[in-house]
């Protein structure tokens, strides 16, 4: 689960997090917890599924912000 705030300031950390998550088999990333955003969330779960190297990742619960924010940059298809 990736929860707490999906901002620049966490980004890193956050991505450290996801990165080991999928080491060690996570497949699907549940985004129930998530409080604040910004665009760099979507940053995130794009460069997670860059890290997945061809293993089909899930994102659920996304906010509908987020999804408004991935169809205003045509990425939506990613989520």
């Amino acid at each position: 689960m990736l929860a707490g705030d999906l901002v620049l300031d966490n980004a890193t950390r956050l991505l450290a997090e996801g990165e080991a998550a999928i080491g060690a088999g996570s497949t699907i990333f549940d985004l129930t917890g998530v409080g604040r955003m910004d665009s760099s969330a979507l940053s995130l779960l794009l460069a997670l599924r860059r890290r997945a190297n061809g293993k089909s990742l899930q994102f659920r619960n996304m906010p509908d912000s987020l999804t408004s924010l991935a169809r205003l940059y045509g990425i939506d298809d990613q989520f």
